[in-house]
């Protein structure tokens, strides 16, 4: 159910810009998750990373600060 969670705030953050840009103004991964949870999403860091992974090049950059974190745009595996 959590990683639902992670995976439909995803496509919220495609529809409202003031999320989007909150999310993308944290420094890290817990705090990008306290502000998912204040906006009733609840989930853990692992789900997290596991949706992150789901996510385009595309996708990824407009969600996730590129600052925080290993990901595939920053440092391809």
């Amino acid at each position: 159910m959590t990683q639902q969670n992670a995976a439909r705030l995803f496509k919220a953050v495609k529809e409202d810009q003031a999320l989007q840009e909150k999310l993308k103004a944290t420094a890290d991964p817990k705090a990008f998750i306290k502000i998912a949870q204040e906006r009733g999403y609840d989930f853990n860091v692992q789900e997290l990373d596991s949706e992150i992974n789901k996510l385009s090049e595309e996708d990824l950059a407009t969600i996730v600060n590129p600052g925080w974190g290993t990901r595939r745009h920053i440092h391809p595996r």
